[in-house]
């Protein structure tokens, strides 16, 4: 098949909307250079805080920065999901079964993270020495652009999950994506074709989270 064949879309918005599960088990099959650009590309075309348009979108395959990434969300994930597995919890919407499978789909993804062929790091410049309350209040302009690029993921047929557990020692992030003081990382994604099945999600019904005019 040719690559600009892969590159062809005929999934309309809400189709891709309910059924964008988070795939974290993905082949290690190469992804084709183009449709990591036009991922990016989609990512681009949202909106940002007074159009000031400082996302910035660094997709890493070398085996070397991979690692060094995988690294850096093992300890955070050893550091937030184990503690949580210990507990063995479960929510009003997500049975404690259903949350297990979501644990195990995370630590496969930490076991095997180097192995993912992109990973995709979201950032944002500053343009000046970035600290935490301006990467805090900038964060709502890079989000948007982040599901734009989950979506076009699945829309392509590309398994995605974003992840900021990776990123949790910024020092380190910057100093392994060399990243200058203006900027900050907020999220790193995983993408790769998916080794599972796309399907509906499920979520809370409109009656729990939906009010007219005022909550009560």
């Amino acid at each position: 098949m040719n690559t600009s064949d892969l590159l062809v879309d005929d999934m309309g918005i809400f189709d891709a909307i309910y059924s964008c599960r988070a795939m974290r088990r993905l082949q290690q099959r190469e992804v084709p250079e183009e449709m990591l650009i036009k991922l990016v590309d989609a990512a681009n075309q949202a909106p940002s805080g007074s159009n000031s348009q400082n996302g910035r979108w660094i997709i890493v395959r070398d085996a070397s920065t991979k690692q060094k990434l995988a690294d850096l969300n093992r300890i955070g994930v050893e550091g937030y999901l184990i503690p949580q597995l210990e507990k063995n919890t479960s929510l009003p919407h997500q049975s404690a079964e259903k949350r297990s499978r979501m644990a195990d789909a995370v630590m496969w993804q930490m076991e095997h993270m180097h192995e993912i062929p992109a990973l995709i790091i979201a950032c944002m410049d500053f343009g000046e020495k970035v600290n935490a309350q301006m990467a805090a209040a900038g964060a709502g302009s890079i989000w948007p652009g982040i599901q734009n690029l989950l979506l076009s993921a699945r829309a392509m047929g590309l398994g995605a999950a974003p992840t900021t557990l990776a990123l949790g020692n910024p020092k380190a992030v910057k100093d392994v994506l060399n990243l200058p003081d203006s900027m900050a990382a907020y999220c790193l994604i995983p993408v790769g074709y998916p080794s599972g099945k796309f399907g509906p999600v499920t979520r809370k019904p409109l009656t729990e989270i939906m009010r007219f005019d005022q909550w009560s």
